[in-house]
């Protein structure tokens, strides 16, 4: 048993980090990108329920008070292109680490909105932000392009990335 054991770590650990990190970067694109078009009439024409959504519905809930997002329609416009910004980006791998973060950041905003949701929603996405800020997009990114001889800082997950 030991033996089958260390086999299969032995194969499973020949995975290259690249392939998780690039499921990575898509599972975390793809609720807020799905979100972002949502919140579109067309070309910056925000839809009315965005409108509405922060106008009335959406509140910060902080210290056990309840309060009124400031700017609501300039936050709406600010979270609904970067909802389809950061995602586009993070698919790409193109900016990983600062479109991760920039989730990681609208992901503690969305826990202040909506505190419910943080087992099922906002953990799973604060984690996988956190990873992609961290490691990176792997080998399998725009960014092994762009920064290609340059030291590329940050962690790895192992020398046969």
């Amino acid at each position: 048993m030991r033996g089958l054991l260390r086999q299969a770590d032995r194969t499973l650990s020949s995975i290259p980090a690249s392939l998780p990190l690039l499921v990575l970067r898509i599972a975390l694109a793809v609720p807020f990108f799905r979100s972002g078009l949502t919140k579109w009439d067309g070309f910056l024409e925000l839809s009315m329920g965005a409108r509405f959504l922060f106008e009335e519905e959406f509140k910060l809930h902080l210290i056990g008070f309840e309060l009124a997002y400031p700017m609501p329609i300039l936050l709406a416009h600010v979270a609904g292109t970067a909802e389809i910004l950061l995602p586009i980006l993070l698919v790409l791998g193109l900016g990983t680490r600062l479109a991760a973060f920039g989730i990681l950041a609208m992901t503690a905003v969305i826990q202040l909105t909506v505190p419910d949701g943080w087992a099922n929603f906002h953990l799973p996405w604060a984690a996988m932000a956190l990873a992609l800020v961290v490691f990176g997009g792997g080998r399998i990114a725009f960014d092994r392009l762009l920064f290609r001889g340059e030291a590329e800082g940050g962690h790895r997950l192992r020398p046969s990335e």
